[in-house]
């Protein structure tokens, strides 16, 4: 890039580079028309500067440089006329080479189109002469095989008839004396049908036509195609007839090949037929070696003049959107360049200028401008990938808050939430692994589409197998299994008999439990029949919880976005009674849980805060919105803690406050505003003395000199808010954002759920593997058993990489997608920019190689 700026999670510079887009600035350049081609290769080595187009209404015909972009367009021309000429031999033009070589010079693009019209010329000259060469070998040995296989249609009491035309195809129809003769050649195989079709009309059934297929294809000189092939013999009688025929015979176009009639006449033939063919053989075996020869030489060159030629148009292109001004004798350009290559463009400028010897220097200004400008991060190879996922949905707004950051740690973390498995992640991060560790060599593999999609995903893969084996941890869940780290805490209190002889047991957890398991879940619950009943409602819980933070901090972040852009009123009339409406009754639900967790308990002595008068907390939520009390069991209290009903109803109510308060609050601060800018541009327009013009602007000065600046402020504020949507506009968008704000954060919440499905689905779809595969051969005894367990570890084997890993983690690699695209950042992200696509002679080959 245009500089050599250093950094690892935050690309090549720093944080703010990927937190915020980098700031850009509008400049405008002269350049004279000596300087200008080598100043743009300059520019496009560094590729650092976005230029406009400040011809847009001119046609490609009309601009100036029309005339040098076809001449770029007949040197590629060549350069594909070279690359098809070597594809033909087999020979591969490698695209990807490490050193690209720069931009000619004007004074080398005629030397480069000299060269590039003798290259032209060799090869089709060469090509010319292999095609003839071809043609030749291809007659002799169709004749060969013409006088081979016509054998069968002569036999010695025939041949006296044919004395008088030892030649049949070769015999002046003049001169024939009427006698028997007969036509031989070769017809493509597709058009035999109509050909003695059409010999059977021409002459009303009086001739004979004989024929045998070629055993092989054979290829066609000048399209290199197989072809079919048939040998026939025509014979007939009368001179008019044998006219028509070889007529025939030339509209069908068939070859026409002499054959004797005689026997010995048709070995004499082949016999010197294949004397000339030996010849032809080596003539064409010498002729290749040359040709092989310049193509090779060709090849190591042609990457190398692909890179100049296209470096050369682009910069021609780029030329082309600049404004040419007659009178100065300059041009005039527009572009787009990050701040803090600005130092660096302005010396390339000077640079570029002084070492051609311009007498007139390159003028470069920084201009004030109200337009958009494009967005652009700095990317590595490791934010990389995490950027791309944020940019498929779309291009962020010029310096708003990039979720790409947080990306980088919430992606891989609730993709693992739904593949927990410390075994199916550690086959997922050994992939991700292998990809980062042998980049440099991968890197140049060519594979299609979906490899460069993967590989360019590495590190995302290699996280997303960390955090699964993290999550499968917390689970202790390992190919459906559990480990046994810490030690169970839960002690059976029966003797040996009685778990011997039943089948099910219940352990009580007043008397059985001894304490918390450290970290994870106990795998005692591997064996329990409420297992799944167990870790329904944990992982439901875990998804709520993970989903209301996430959605949170999506809120939280749109603060961000307000501060920067100076838009302090939507910190009290959007985001403050947005969270407010989150937090009142999602956030309450979410401390619900955690206070049924702690208050609950099977060793407490009071009856009311035992594990039987636990509440469902989704009941209780369902009670809170529809402000109704369900009726307790006998012993247990109807709330968790005092005042619960009167809080839940304070919440409630707060939280239907927020919505006319995300509706109105808006559109109201709109109009007051507006009304109030109005008021005040009318009290100071009442005093006019006079006008000046300002900026092109039409701004009015009071007789009061110490008012006239504020005039003028509000003036241009007023023309601004004229630009602005119209009230009705305003007052529809609020109410579509508020409807969708309000429904979305239920919709948003229960979407979060995924987690807990798609994750119990792993863990039961991989149980089900184990018990029906796996297990299965496990219990097979003696010598059948050893040959059974390789053949079915490896059906499991399949079956784990096919399903739990690649279809089951394509599957949460998507839902994970979805709940960032729509629930996460539709909280603060707009996404509607444009994409900072600089002058880059290095990404234009390189994009171009890949494509």
């Amino acid at each position: 890039m245009c500089s050599k700026l250093k950094g690892w999670m935050c690309g090549t510079g720093p944080q703010d580079s990927i937190f915020r887009s980098e700031e850009m600035c509008l400049a405008q350049m002269f350049l004279q028309p000596e300087a200008a081609y080598e100043t743009i290769a300059q520019l496009g080595e560094m590729g650092c500067v976005q230029f406009r187009d400040m011809n847009e209404g001119i046609t490609a015909m009309q601009r100036k440089f029309v005339n040098e972009v076809r001449r770029c367009d007949e040197l590629e021309r060549k350069i594909r006329y070279a690359t098809s000429e070597l594809s033909k031999d087999g020979l591969t033009v490698v695209d990807l080479i490490e050193d690209f070589p720069p931009a000619p010079k004007p004074k080398e693009i005629i030397e480069l189109e000299s060269l590039l019209e003798k290259t032209e010329t060799e090869i089709i000259e060469l090509s010319a002469n292999n095609v003839r060469l071809q043609t030749n070998l291809l007659e002799l040995s169709e004749m060969i095989q013409v006088l081979e296989r016509t054998e069968q249609f002569f036999s010695d009491q025939e041949s006296h008839n044919f004395d008088v035309n030892k030649r049949g195809t070769h015999k002046d129809p003049e001169q024939c004396d009427g006698s028997l003769g007969f036509v031989a050649g070769v017809i493509r195989r597709e058009r035999q049908f109509a050909f003695e079709r059409m010999l059977w009309r021409i002459s009303r059934g009086n001739v004979l036509v004989r024929s045998c297929q070629m055993d092989e294809p054979v290829k066609d000189p000048k399209t290199g195609d197989m072809v079919y092939k048939t040998i026939f013999v025509v014979f007939f009688q009368g001179d008019q007839l044998q006219g028509r025929i070889r007529k025939v015979c030339t509209g069908f176009h068939a070859t026409m090949y002499p054959c004797p009639s005689s026997h010995l006449d048709r070995l004499d033939m082949i016999k010197s037929v294949h004397v000339r063919l030996e010849d032809l053989k080596i003539i064409i075996s010498q002729t290749e070696d040359h040709r092989s020869c310049v193509l090779k030489a060709i090849k190591k060159q042609l990457p190398n003049w692909t890179a100049m030629v296209k470096k050369m148009k682009a910069i021609y292109h780029t030329l082309n959107m600049f404004n040419v001004d007659l009178g100065s004798k300059c041009l005039i350009g527009e572009c787009w360049v990050p701040k803090r290559e600005l130092e660096e463009v302005e010396t390339v400028l000077s640079e570029a200028s002084l070492a051609l010897g311009s007498t007139v220097p390159t003028i470069f200004n920084i201009l004030e401008t109200k337009k958009t400008p494009p967005t652009y991060f700095r990317t590595n190879k490791f934010t990389y990938g995490f950027q791309v996922l944020i940019d498929a949905y779309g291009i962020a707004e010029y310096r708003e808050v990039n979720p790409g950051l947080y990306t980088c740690i919430s992606f891989p973390f609730l993709f693992a939430v739904m593949f927990g498995d410390m075994g199916h992640g550690f086959l997922v991060f050994l992939l991700g692994l292998w990809m980062v560790l042998d980049e440099n060599r991968l890197s140049k593999k060519r594979a299609g589409e979906i490899w460069k999609i993967l590989f360019g995903g590495r590190y995302i893969i290699m996280l997303m197998g960390m955090f699964a084996i993290y999550t499968g941890f917390i689970y202790n869940d390992c190919f459906s299994k559990s480990f046994n780290v810490f030690g169970s805490h839960w002690a059976l209190q029966y003797n040996r008999t009685t778990v011997l002889t039943n089948p099910a047991l219940q352990l009580n957890p007043t008397t059985d439990q001894r304490g918390t398991y450290p970290m994870g879940i106990d795998p005692i619950w591997q064996s329990a029949s409420n297992k799944i009943i167990f870790l329904n409602t944990y992982k439901m819980k875990l998804s709520i919880i993970f989903g209301v933070l996430h959605m949170v901090f999506g809120v939280c972040l749109s603060v961000e976005n307000f501060v920067y852009f100076k838009k302090y009123s939507y910190i009290l009339l959007q985001f403050v009674p947005q969270v407010i409406f989150l937090l009142m009754l999602f956030g309450y639900m979410v401390f619900m849980m955690f206070y049924k967790w702690v208050q609950y308990s099977p060793s407490t002595t009071d009856i009311a805060n035992s594990p039987g008068c636990a509440p469902s907390v989704l009941i209780m939520f369902i009670d809170m919105i529809l402000m109704k009390t369900e009726t307790p069991a006998k012993g247990c209290t109807a709330s968790m803690f005092p005042a619960q009903r009167e809080l839940e109803t304070i919440l409630f109510v707060v939280a239907i406050i927020c919505i006319p308060w995300i509706l109105l609050g808006l559109p109201l601060w709109t109009m007051c505003k507006r009304k109030y800018m109005r008021k005040n541009t009318e009290h100071f327009g009442d005093t006019i003395m006079e006008t000046l013009e300002i900026s092109g602007k039409e701004v009015i000065i009071t007789e009061f000199p110490e008012h006239h600046g504020k005039a003028a402020h509000l003036k241009e504020e007023e023309e601004e808010e004229e630009e602005e949507e119209p009230m009705s506009e305003i007052w529809i968008h609020q109410a579509i954002h508020t409807v969708e704000y309000i429904l979305s954060t239920i919709s948003h919440t229960a979407s979060y759920l995924r987690l807990w499905a798609l994750s119990l689905a792993h863990a039961e779809l991989s149980e089900v593997l184990w018990t029906m595969v796996l297990s299965e051969a496990l219990q097979i005894g003696g010598y059948v058993g050893c040959i059974a367990i390789f053949i079915i570890f490896a059906v499991w084997v399949f079956f784990t990489i096919a399903i739990m890993v690649m279809m089951e983690g394509l599957s949460a690699f998507l839902h994970t997608l979805r709940l960032h695209w729509v629930e996460f950042m539709s909280k603060f992200y707009t996404g509607s920019g444009y994409e900072f696509q600089p002058l880059s002679f290095k990404a234009m080959l390189t994009a171009e190689d890949e494509a």
